[in-house]
């Protein structure tokens, strides 16, 4: 039997990639975005939805639970991916507060309602969670202090709730380093000089493509990693294993 797989954040670069390595391995995808998008792929289904209003209205979270069941049809919900997220930059005395409060509405509390949600589907089906973080969490740089906050408690949320949920549903957290997404790509489309110090940072000598990020979560979400739960896995290009000091 087909199994369901419900992906937020589906417009973005990684999450188009996402639904298609899902929609490959034979998953029937359910996207989730705040725009309007065509997910691009058959036997799938589209739900527009602002995952800041679901935080903050329990009726409208509740319609869309209905929608998501609606969709899955007879094909289970057996797996969930928390891509979405918001990342406001700025300096601390630069950050307005609802931008602080809007990044974690939908980087940290949207993840773990609707863990809570949809806790009586993934756990008939034996589930997987899976929390797209970022390597923020680990090591972050001037700017970033609300989306590295909210990614470092998405990391400690994967393993609080590896436990509170173990063993009828598993939880994982995917960490990737900067990923060449349309976004980022056009972001440095007029210094080229920026993007080739981006790349020689990592000890991969480059960024990662969506595909190779959404490939991952395919392999966490699956029976392949059946014994991996409360893990954080670092897609990262080495990145975070290199020394960077003025010597």
């Amino acid at each position: 039997m087909k199994r369901s797989v419900l992906i937020t954040g589906c417009a973005g670069g990684i999450g188009a990639a996402l639904t298609e390595a899902f929609h490959q391995d034979g998953w029937l995808v359910i996207g989730v975005d705040h725009v309007e998008t065509t997910l691009g792929v058959k036997n799938s289904a589209y739900i527009r939805a602002d995952l800041g209003e679901l935080v903050r209205s329990p009726a409208t979270l509740q319609k869309f639970a209905e929608d998501v069941r609606t969709a899955c049809g007879k094909s289970p919900l057996t797996a969930m991916i928390n891509n979405a997220a918001v990342q406001h930059v700025g300096r601390l005395n630069e950050l307005k507060t609802d931008n602080i409060l809007e990044t974690f509405d939908v980087n940290i509390a949207a993840p773990m309602l609707l863990a809570k949600t949809f806790l009586a589907d993934l756990e008939a089906n034996k589930g997987s969670i899976v929390n797209i973080g970022s390597i923020h969490a680990q090591a972050t740089k001037k700017g970033f202090a609300a989306y590295a906050t909210s990614k470092a408690a998405l990391h400690g949320l994967t393993r609080a709730l590896a436990v509170d949920l173990g063993p009828d549903i598993r939880v994982n957290t995917l960490a990737p380093a900067a990923t060449a997404t349309p976004m980022l790509v056009d972001g440095f489309k007029n210094n080229p000089e920026a993007m080739a110090a981006l790349s020689d940072a990592h000890p991969l000598q480059r960024i990662a493509e969506p595909r190779e990020i959404a490939e991952i979560a395919v392999f966490l979400a699956s029976e392949k990693a059946a014994f991996l739960t409360g893990a954080t896995l670092y897609a990262d290009g080495g990145v975070l294993s290199r020394l960077n000091d003025p010597a």
